[in-house]
């Protein structure tokens, strides 16, 4: 794989396990000195199909494996102070950071719950932290800097779910959690386009990473896949090609755009209905 981004920083914001992880290898092999933020450098451990994946102790050695720089801090990314700090600490280690990929968050409680007139408040709020304002946050830290300098590529993870509507109405705390970081994209990137740093946001949809997979195989794949063109699970690489296309110059005149990687995901999404797939 060509170095595209040799002499770069980029930083990966939970990237200990998961989709995280998929984006910082696919970095550290492109050539990029590679920063993790996580709550928990080796979260995986809690997913033993997560655990199956790793081929060191962390993220971090597996970046090192491929040639690069890495280091890791340890943030909750709902707290405002241990972002910046977390970011100023992997700035101190790696250098300036050219580019950032804002992954952490999630969601909580039952995928049928939280409809959207009858909201659970502790996890409503607790979605909006890990989410919109984790990604807010971490923009906050970076972008001050890529616009004195120049150049920035910030690349903010949202859904398909921020997208579209489930048919009942349900896991609206995420959905619209993951449509108003859409909207604070568009809008950093009107801001920050004049200084050559762009603002984008991969939204996927169904991802067989080591976590998920297991849950979509107990629901009944047919209750995911039905909806999706391609009949099949994203992988995390498919995530990550995209990642790549967004980090390099091969995308640089895109700028408050969103890429899906849905497989051709449309309409709503049908719930508590029988599977066709």
């Amino acid at each position: 794989m060509a170095k595209t981004l040799e002499g770069k920083v980029a930083v990966v914001t939970g990237a200990a396990r998961g989709l995280g992880r998929a984006y910082a290898l696919r970095l550290a092999e492109l050539g990029a000195d590679v920063g993790v933020i996580d709550i928990d450098l080796k979260s995986y451990k809690q997913f033993e199909g997560e655990e199956k994946l790793l081929t060191a102790d962390t993220t971090m050695d597996e970046c090192r494996a491929l040639g690069v720089r890495s280091a890791g801090a340890e943030a909750d990314c709902t707290k405002r102070e241990q972002v910046f700090e977390a970011f100023a600490k992997l700035e101190k280690e790696l250098g300036p950071i050219d580019i950032v990929v804002n992954n952490a968050g999630g969601g909580l409680g039952a995928p049928d719950g939280n409809k959207a007139s009858s909201l659970n408040w502790e996890q409503f709020y607790g979605v909006i932290e890990r989410n919109f304002y984790a990604t807010v946050y971490a923009c906050n830290a970076v972008a001050p800097g890529m616009k004195e300098r120049g150049f920035g590529r910030i690349i903010n993870v949202i859904s398909v779910g921020g997208l579209i509507a489930n048919s009942d109405g349900s896991y609206a705390h995420y959905a619209s959690a993951k449509a108003a970081i859409k909207q604070y994209t568009m809008v950093l990137a009107q801001e920050c386009g004049r200084y050559n740093v762009t603002a984008n946001c991969i939204a996927p949809g169904f991802i067989a990473t080591g976590r998920l997979l297991e849950n979509y195989k107990k629901a009944g794949e047919g209750t995911f896949l039905r909806n999706v063109a391609m009949k099949r699970f994203g992988t995390p690489e498919d995530c990550a090609n995209v990642i790549e296309f967004l980090a390099t110059d091969l995308s640089s005149y895109v700028n408050g755009a969103v890429i899906e990687v849905t497989g051709g995901t449309v309409g709503r999404m049908i719930m508590n209905e029988p599977a066709e797939c």
